[in-house]
Formats: structure tokens, sequence, C-alpha cells
């Protein structure tokens, strides 16, 4: 059986067995990228250039763009590449780069939507602080610990996983490379330190959790306080977009690594990555937009120059 030493490649899972099927494949997820591209980078211009949007509200969704637009550019271009070159190769250093460049992002990702929470409730429950609460300095700090969470994240997860000696050959049954696969191809004794890291990242995933359910159920219960109609329905807008990511975020990820094993299986898998690594980039730029006026208007004004320029 060949070792971590010996391996010089792996074989990331086809999206397809036939040439035709992954022709067809690489079509419809190049359209998708290219959606993801221009959807996000539209987000991205607009929040950058409007002066109204640079509430610490939008500095955060500046982030949000920007770390879907490098999670599907970390995947997806190699899956497609490998489906229209007809090969699965992916050598061992790109594998342990991609792996651990889209670990940074999404533990980024995960952090700048708890800190989103925060942000929601203190501009709902506790408006007259909220400039105290959340200045400039406070979403730089925050921002700033966001991104390095992510990155210490990825460190542990990256060191632990590829320093595990591999005794199970070199296919990965999955489009790209991600933590469970790997496992999969370590020697039985020696996984337990990635599984511990595992355990602890989860944990610490929930109590994020917990602290944006518990943000959300105080914002519910001071919302449902404001007298006037007009109000709440005001309040409710600001927080829909958020609270959609949010949704689309875990629950694709749950389904994802926590759905039984007796269910699992490799084409299962591969549709349930899609769903979490390639449609919220796709789908994220829809849902910002989405009862935000502001950038509403700005992303009207942009499509001309975009589409006749």
């Amino acid at each position: 059986m060949p070792n971590s030493s010996s391996v010089s490649e792996f074989l990331l899972l086809a999206f397809a067995d036939t040439r035709e099927l992954q022709l067809l494949h690489f079509g419809l997820f190049l359209g998708i990228y290219l959606a993801a591209l221009l959807g996000n980078g539209l987000i991205l211009t607009a929040v950058a250039c409007d002066h109204r949007l640079h509430t610490p509200m939008d500095i955060f969704l500046l982030n949000l763009p920007l770390l879907d637009l490098g999670s599907i550019s970390t995947t997806l271009p190699k899956a497609m590449a490998n489906a229209l070159w007809d090969t699965r190769a992916i050598s061992y250093q790109g594998c342990a780069a991609q792996f651990f460049i889209f670990v940074f992002l999404v533990g980024a990702e995960y952090c700048f939507l708890t800190i989103m929470a925060y942000d929601r409730y203190v501009a709902i429950c506790k408006p007259l602080h909220y400039g105290s609460l959340v200045g400039s300095r406070a979403c730089a700090q925050m921002a700033a610990a966001a991104w390095g969470s992510g990155f210490l994240y990825s460190v542990l997860h990256t060191t632990t996983t590829f320093s595990l000696p591999l005794c199970q050959g070199n296919a990965v049954d999955q489009f790209f490379c991600e933590i469970p696969q790997i496992l999969k191809l370590s020697c039985s004794d020696a996984y337990l330190r990635e599984v511990g890291a595992l355990v602890f990242s989860f944990s610490l995933a929930f109590v994020f959790f917990l602290f944006i359910v518990v943000s959300y159920v105080q914002i519910l219960r001071a919302v449902l306080m404001i007298p006037s109609e007009q109000g709440r329905h005001k309040a409710f807008s600001t927080c829909l977009p958020h609270l959609a990511v949010v949704s689309l975020f875990v629950s694709t990820a749950v389904f994802a690594y926590l759905k039984p094993p007796s269910i699992s299986s490799p084409s299962l898998d591969l549709l349930l990555a899609v769903l979490y690594v390639v449609v919220p980039p796709a789908v994220n730029p829809l849902i910002y937009s989405m009862r935000n006026q502001d950038l509403n208007a700005t992303l009207r004004k942009m499509i001309p120059v975009v589409i006749f320029t």
C-alpha cells in the first residue's frame, strides 16, 4: 500500500463516466461559475463604490462575495478542467493548497455570518449603543478576527490531515480535496488527531450557530414589540438576507457532513458537495440584494454600464 511519502498525486471523482456527460457537466458548471463571478463581482463593485453602502453591515457584506468568489474558484475550475481534458489527477501539493484555501475561506465566511448576526442584534435590540458597539474600529477588529480565525482553522486542519500516512491508495471520492475523503485514505490508527480537531471544530461551529439562533430570537422579540407595521417590516427586511444566507450555508453543510452513513454513496456525496460548494456562491448575490433598496438601486445603475461597455 502507498503511504503519504509515495503519493505524488490524487485522483478526484469525475462528474460522469461518459465523455458526452463530462462535456455536458463542464458546460453546466461553466455557466454557474460565470454567473457566480458576475453576481459577486457586481456586489463587490457596488458596495465598494457607493458611499451609501458603507454602513457596518455593508462592510461585512463586502467580505462575503469575496469569500464566495474565492471558495468557488478554489474548487470548481480544477474540476471543470478535469472534465474538459478527461482526467482526474491533481498533484499532492495542489490538493493540499486547494484544501487549505477552501477550509480557510469557509471558516472565515462562517465567522462573518456570526458577526453579522451580532450586528443585526445590536442594530435592532440596542440601537442607541450601535455607534459605540459596532463603530469603524470595532468593525475592522471583528473583520480581522474573522479572517484570522479562518486562517488558524485552516492551518490546524491542513497540518493534521496532510501529516497523516496514507494507506488506502490515492482515489478521492469527491470532485475536490475535502477532509472526510482524505481521512478515508489514511491508516486506520493514524487519523484520530484529525478526528479530534474535527470534533473541536464542530463544537465551536455549534456554539457559533447557537449564538446566531439566540441573536435572532432576541431580534424577533424586539421586532414584535415595535408598534408600527411599517417599522416591523423594515426591521425584518434588514434581517432576511442574512438569515437566508445563514440558512443556505448551514443546511447544505449539515446535509453533506452529518447525513447517516447508511445512505452515503459517491454519487450522493457528489450531489451534496455541489449543493454546498457550488450553489451558495451562485445564489448568494441574489440574496444579498433582496430587500436592500440602496444596493438594488446601485446595481440597476451598474448593469447597463456592464452590458453596453
